[in-house]
């Protein structure tokens, strides 16, 4: 079951539209720019990146950094911590 739940986490994260990304920083307390959005969702779709991955999980973060803030990059990861454990696949990461 690992491997199904994994596949469908990187979907979900690759398949990420600028406008879900507001609305996720609208629930988790942070504000992006539809410019801003775009730059974060391109970033994670054209990057091999494993979300299972601490080290690419801290590359993502300090991305989401540089193109907004390192505040928003805490947010971001508050929120990832809350949904992994929200959906009960905190273990895997």
């Amino acid at each position: 079951m690992k491997p199904i739940i994994r596949q469908m986490i990187r979907e979900k994260l690759a398949g990420l539209t600028a406008n879900e990304m507001i609305q996720y920083g609208k629930q988790y307390g942070f504000s992006l720019t539809h410019s801003e959005a775009e730059q974060m969702t391109k970033y994670i779709k054209n990057t091999s990146f494993d979300p299972f991955n601490e080290k690419d999980r801290i590359k993502i973060l300090k991305k989401i950094a540089q193109i907004k803030d390192e505040k928003t990059a805490r947010k971001a990861n508050r929120l990832f911590k809350d949904l992994t454990k929200k959906y009960g696949v905190d273990h895997l990461f």
